[in-house]
């Protein structure tokens, strides 16, 4: 059994942000982030962390885990998606970096272990996204990490990005390619449902630096929110109003940290001319 099976769950034998650091530092220097409200990511007690996903970037996820480890001591391990585990050399990359594969199973594990844990659960749905698409959060009726997270008696904290989003235009999406002859073609023979949730799975066509899929160095923000303590449902997390209730809650307040990060990103001229140039690319 590897770690991308579900069920696997290794132990980190360092932290990410030590085992990267090089590529860390970099990315720093790129998008020169900015944090809001980091001292309320709690030390004392597991969490499970949940935000939303930038179209296209990996970026954001890293650079969030690294100053919760740097700032406030925390390791985080995300659960990715089942896409990103059939990549060769990018899996394994994930793996080094912290990830497991995204499943019931893997989240209980590390949750069993009082593991730290990140989940986007918009998924592979909302970081391909589509054009207009921008800061939407598309969970769809997934409850399954709210479930978890009043099962083990985990604190639930939101946190938004905001930023990377402007880093990459979509040029063509699924719905693009979905209504082209080839997409009617995948779609009347059943491969697209098959191989590719009805499209979902197909990451749209963007441009960021230049003409490259490079992402501009746009100055990414990371806004934590009030922490969610779901102790007061225990026993309830197969109850279908309660799981409706929290997650509201959840994408409630993670909506209003978008918000604010946009705000606070309109006020803030700080980048510097030369990132200025470059975004304008």
């Amino acid at each position: 059994m590897t770690a991308h099976d579900t069920g696997y769950v290794p132990e980190l034998a360092i932290a990410p942000s030590q085992r990267f650091d090089l590529v860390l530092r970099a990315l720093r220097w790129y998008f020169d982030p900015r944090f809001l409200h980091l001292e309320r990511a709690s030390r004392r007690r597991p969490t499970l962390f949940v935000a939303n996903h930038s179209v296209c970037n990996v970026f954001d996820a890293m650079l969030f885990a690294d100053a919760l480890y740097r700032e406030r001591e925390i390791v985080l391990r995300p659960l990715s998606d089942r896409g990103h585990f059939k990549v060769p050399l990018w899996r394994d990359l994930l793996v080094r970096q912290g990830s497991v594969l995204g499943t019931r199973e893997n989240c209980a594990a590390l949750m069993r272990r009082g593991e730290n844990v990140l989940v986007f659960p918009g998924g592979a749905r909302e970081v391909f996204k589509r054009k207009g698409e921008s800061y939407r959060l598309l969970w769809k009726e997934r409850y399954g990490f709210v479930r978890l997270a009043i099962e083990h008696g985990y604190t639930i904290t939101p946190y938004a990005t905001v930023g990377a989003e402007e880093s990459l235009d979509v040029l063509l999406d699924a719905g693009d390619y979905m209504s082209s002859p080839l997409g009617r073609l995948l779609r009347a023979s059943g491969l697209a449902e098959r191989h590719l949730r009805g499209g979902e799975e197909l990451p749209p066509l963007v441009r960021g630096l230049g003409l490259t899929p490079l992402p501009r160095p746009e100055r990414m923000y990371f806004i934590v929110g009030r922490p969610i303590d779901t102790r007061p449902c225990r026993g309830r997390h197969e109850d279908p109003a309660t799981l409706r209730r929290v997650r509201d809650r959840v994408a409630r307040q993670l909506e209003r940290l978008i918000a604010e990060g946009r705000e606070y990103r309109a006020a803030d001229d700080g980048s510097g001319p030369v990132r200025r140039l470059l975004n304008r690319l």
